[in-house]
């Protein structure tokens, strides 16, 4: 059996009296790649901000490598290795690419290995290389992804939370960023990924749950759940 490294139970989530999460069971093993997929307002987002510290829980629980991480603030668990891109983006936008990369790796002390991760992100992403010393916030939003993205990675996670990470992009930039995606997967990073592009999400994860009005209503293989008539009716437009 493959280590379970994030186990989410009965998770439950209110905002303002409404129950936005109500009683979500998941988990995600060592060296997975896991999607949640489900339409605009399933409760997704809500679920990882309750994951990493920046929600309170309503109810359930959430175990990280093995024990409870219920009301454990964000910067602790990116110094237990669990990073999270959050949707939005959300980078530093006063202060240069490379500056929004030092910040990443905030938690290390090791000079030469943060400079080695920066050259690395670099060689992921020329658009950021050549354009290191601008303003974050002077990028187009698929660049504010890649650095963020970029970011996240320089905590070295080993478990790594992306929310709806092609959300708004340009198609030619969403499939750089899945394929940034699969190779992170690919280099041994465990990755839980947020997405409302189900169908691409399906094709590189390896297993997949359905999330609906704050439930997840259905779970499984991500190449079965592709070939799923109701998946596919539901989410892929068909």
């Amino acid at each position: 059996m493959t280590n379970v490294l994030l186990k989410v139970k009965g998770l439950q989530v209110a905002y303002g009296g409404i129950q936005a999460v109500k009683g979500v069971d998941f988990e995600v093993r060592e060296g997975e790649l896991v999607t949640l997929i489900g339409s605009n307002g399933a409760g997704k987002t809500t679920t990882m901000k309750a994951i990493t510290g920046t929600l309170a829980l309503a109810g359930g629980d959430i175990e990280y490598l093995g024990r409870s991480i219920r009301g454990q603030g964000a910067w602790d668990l990116v110094k237990e290795g669990l990073a999270m891109v959050p949707e939005g983006r959300g980078v530093f936008t006063r202060m240069s690419i490379t500056e929004n990369l030092q910040m990443g790796a905030y938690i290390r002390t090791d000079k030469a290995g943060i400079a080695q991760d920066i050259d690395k992100v670099f060689t992921t992403f020329p658009r950021l290389a050549e354009r290191r010393d601008q303003l974050a916030g002077t990028l187009s939003g698929g660049e504010q992804q890649m650095l963020a993205m970029g970011r996240a990675l320089m905590s070295r996670p080993r478990v790594l939370l992306l929310d709806e990470p092609s959300m708004g992009l340009s198609p030619i930039m969403v499939d750089k960023i899945f394929e940034v995606v699969q190779g992170v997967h690919a280099q041994g990073v465990t990755v839980l990924l947020v997405e409302q592009n189900a169908s691409r999400a399906l094709q590189i994860a390896d297993r997949g749950y359905v999330m609906e009005s704050g439930l997840i209503t259905m779970n499984g293989d991500a190449r079965q759940m592709l070939d799923d008539p109701k998946v596919r009716a539901a989410y892929l437009g068909e």
